[in-house]
Order: C-alpha cells, then structure tokens, then sequence
C-alpha cells in the first residue's frame, strides 16, 4: 500500500505492505483524511514524530475476522486505543489509559495511508445521509463538543471561544447550542463569517495578543476557551477571564506556555484541559444538521497530491484540507 511517512521534517510517499489485522482489530481501507494542526504539529517536532501520521478519517471495513458483518460498512473511529487491563480501562475510560497508542500520533500508524487498523470497540457506523465530507469532521467535532462534557454552559453564562482555526470554528457553532450568546474571536473575517452563517456572535482582533481591546469591549468572561494554536494563546484567555472564571485550554503546540501563576492563584482561575471527544455525539451534530462543515472546506486533493496539500494546509488562515483517496 502507499503510505505518506514523517521524518526530519518531511513527508514523502512510501510503499508499506498492507497491515496486519491485530486480534479484535478491523482492517480499513480509508477513503478520506482531514489534515489536522496536531498533524502539523507532529511534523514540526511535537513528541519527536516519525512515522506515518493522520487521525481524522473516514473509510470502509475491509476485514473483520471476529465481527464480519461490519465488512463493506463505512465508518469513522476514535483515535484512542487503550490496553483493556488497567484501571483506566477497566472503568471504560481508554482515552486516559497511561499504555493507550493513538492513532497517527503515538504507537500506531495513522491514516495518512491507503489502509489502517482499529479495534473493533473503536468503530462507529456512518448513515447514507452523510458524505465522506461531513464524516471526517467526526473526530474534530467530537473534540469541539467536548467542552460541553466537561463545563456546565448555561445560556447566561458570558462565554468566548478565542482562535477561529478549524477547532475553534467548531467550537463556537456547535456550543451556541448551548449558549446562543457565545462570540468567537479571530483574525480572520472569512473565518469569521462561517461561525456568524450559523448565527454565531464573532469579533475581529488585529493580534491573538489583543486581549485588552477585546475586554475593553465586552468586559471579562465566565468561560473562555482558547483554540488559538499558539503558545502564547493561554496567556490571553487568562487576560480576558474574569476572577473565578474558567478558561479551556485546547491549544498543542511543539513550543512550551508561559503562563501568569499568579494571576491564577490570586483570581482563582479553574484551568481545564480538554483534547478528544464523544464520537456518538458529534455524529448526532452531524447528522441532525446542527453544524455545517462544508463550509469550512478549503480543498479537496488526491492521495497522489499530499504533499501538496499538506504545505496547503500549513499555511496560515488555510481552513480544512482533505484528502480523497
């Protein structure tokens, strides 16, 4: 099979024979990939990456020894692999398992190659009334609607979505449905403009340091949730939250935060972390049309054209490449 493989900050399309199918595992022909900032990020330096990286994905079952009914199904699946024995797994929480592989990222080759291999727990069915465009969003909404696992929003409570990247675009569209108030804060206005379509309050800065002009215009928050992409992105939510306010940090850089201790302990900031998502429950968004994802296309290329793709996607203000296979 053909394989994009990472190294030294490179990417070039390799041969690679069609993986093996572990036990409980299911062999995918993927069919298409979203490139991701985390990708990106992997091929800057972020956890010494090299291999063969990708994450967001939709594709067909090729093989399935031990549930063959889920051949010829098309599917999405969750990124987290955990070993089944510790306690983390053992109370049903892979995603935090300290020996889990994550697909493309850490211990397991991802899907920026023409076949991959998941456990069949991670596989979820995609309905007719998606298409592959929609269903790769799957794992980027699922990690945009996580903030609404892990903070109680209410539709008082004065919230920001600060970075209007591919996250934080869905970020803002799917939490209105919590809170028909939230404002999502960027540089871009093309960006911008997807959130507003779908009845989303936004801001334009000049700078993602522009946390006084922002404060200066609507007060501190309750809840900010930064999705900026930078390091630097956790000192401005800190600068517009108010005292015994919360910020979500999302952002995963290769190059350290440098946060403001004090101003945490003295104004008793809660910081939460918040990374991968309920697939089940960005399929739902999906399917009921509580977000349009077209939108936020910027390209589709060709396997044969990734490179190309990739150095598309990393340029800045680029919204969501993909890749048809």
């Amino acid at each position: 099979m053909k394989a994009v493989y990472f190294k030294d900050q490179s990417v070039s399309l390799v041969e690679r024979p069609v993986p093996r199918i572990p036990e409980g595992e299911a062999l995918i022909r993927v069919a298409m990939a979203g490139i991701c900032n985390t990708d990106i990020e992997l091929f800057r330096g972020y956890y010494g990456f090299e291999g063969i990286a990708g994450h967001e994905f939709v594709g067909v079952v090729e093989k399935a020894p031990a549930k063959p009914e889920l051949e010829g199904k098309r599917v999405v699946g969750e990124i987290n692999c955990g070993c089944g024995k510790c306690p983390r797994c053992l109370s049903g929480d892979p995603r935090h398992c300290p020996n889990r592989t994550t697909l493309g990222i850490k211990g397991r080759d991802g899907v920026f190659a023409e076949y991959t291999t998941l456990p069949l727990e991670n596989l979820l069915l995609v309905g007719d009334t998606l298409k592959d465009e929609q269903a790769v969003f799957t794992e980027l909404l699922a990690a945009a609607l996580e903030v609404s696992r892990q903070v109680h929003i209410t539709n008082n409570m004065k919230t920001a979505v600060l970075g209007d990247g591919k996250l934080g675009i869905l970020c803002s569209v799917g939490l209105r449905h919590f809170n028909s108030q939230i404002l999502l804060i960027g540089k871009h206005e093309e960006k911008l403009s997807i959130a507003r379509n779908q009845g989303v309050r936004t801001f334009q800065v000049e700078s993602s340091k522009d946390a006084k002009k922002v404060v200066e215009e609507f007060g501190q928050f309750d809840l900010v949730v930064e999705i900026t992409g930078r390091p630097d992105g956790i000192g401005m939510a800190l600068e517009m939250v108010r005292p015994e306010g919360t910020v979500v940090a999302k952002t995963t850089s290769h190059k350290p935060s440098e946060i403001d201790l004090a101003k945490v302990v003295v104004d008793e900031i809660s910081i939460v972390g918040s990374r991968c998502g309920d697939f089940a429950l960005a399929i739902s968004f999906l399917e009921n049309g509580w977000v349009d994802v077209l939108p936020m296309i910027e390209e589709i290329y060709s396997f044969s054209e990734f490179e190309k793709a990739f150095f598309r996607a990393m340029q800045p203000g680029a919204k969501k490449v993909l890749v048809r296979f």
